[in-house]
C-alpha cells in the first residue's frame, strides 16, 4: 500500500464511505452515523480495529446490535458493538 493510501486522513475517508454504504439503510445509518461522529478521533490502532470490524458480515453486526439475547462478540468487535449501542442508545 502506498504511503498516500495509508495516510490517516485517507483511511478515515475510506472508512466513512465503507460505514455509510453497507447495502441496507439500517446498517448505513447505524454504522455511518457512528463513523461520522467518531472516526475523526480514532488513532491508528482504532482505525485498524474499526476497519476490521467493518469487514464483518452485516447480518452478524446487526444481530449483535439489535438482539438483546445475542452474546457480545469477543475482542475488538465486542468493544465496537458496545460503543455503537451506547452511541445509538440501544
Amino acid at each position: 500500500m502506498s504511503e498516500a493510501t495509508n495516510d490517516p486522513e485517507t483511511r478515515r475517508r475510506r472508512i466513512l464511505y465503507r460505514a455509510a454504504h453497507r447495502g441496507t439503510k439500517e446498517m448505513d445509518w447505524l454504522l455511518g452515523r457512528f463513523a461520522e461522529a467518531e472516526v475523526s478521533t480514532f488513532d491508528e490502532e482504532e482505525l485498524d480495529s474499526f476497519e476490521a470490524f467493518l469487514s464483518l458480515p452485516d447480518p452478524e453486526i446487526q444481530q449483535w446490535l439489535m438482539d438483546p439475547a445475542s452474546p457480545r462478540p469477543p475482542g475488538e468487535a465486542g468493544r465496537f458493538v458496545e460503543r455503537l449501542k451506547k452511541f445509538h442508545d440501544i
